[in-house]
């Protein structure tokens, strides 16, 4: 059974897909991106929109009953390699020892042009 997860306090779908999917005790997030729930806007920079994804992620993690800290797999989308490193500190900010599994991954391009991408897989307790 899935039960689907949505919250105005992330990023709206912008197509067939669910914010979220829980089943059993896991939640599999869609990739959510830097766009500022409330008014649309898209932050200058990567280390802006790093924070406003992650920030966005925390919150679509809380309305299903996760929090960081039950995250146990991530996959970051990154436009530029070389911002990778300020994308870390950003990331570091939100996720402690022990840190989840993590893949990151250069891509051409990502919807509405944005620099960052994330997508987590929380464990529910």
């Amino acid at each position: 059974m899935k039960t689907i997860i949505s919250t105005d306090k992330a990023p709206a779908a912008i197509g067939p897909y669910s914010q979220a999917v829980k089943t059993g005790n896991l939640v599999f997030t869609s990739g959510v991106i830097p766009v500022d729930p409330k008014s649309g806007i898209i932050p200058e920079g990567a280390v802006a929109q790093a924070e406003q994804a992650i920030s966005n992620l925390k919150n679509l993690l809380a309305e299903s009953g996760c929090s960081m800290a039950d995250v146990i797999k991530t996959t970051v989308f990154i436009k530029n390699m070389d911002d990778f490193a300020n994308i870390n500190e950003v990331y570091a900010k939100y996720f402690e020892q022990p840190f989840p599994a993590r893949s990151c991954v250069e891509v051409a391009r990502l919807p509405k042009d944005v620099l960052i991408e994330i997508e987590a897989i929380g464990l529910i307790k």
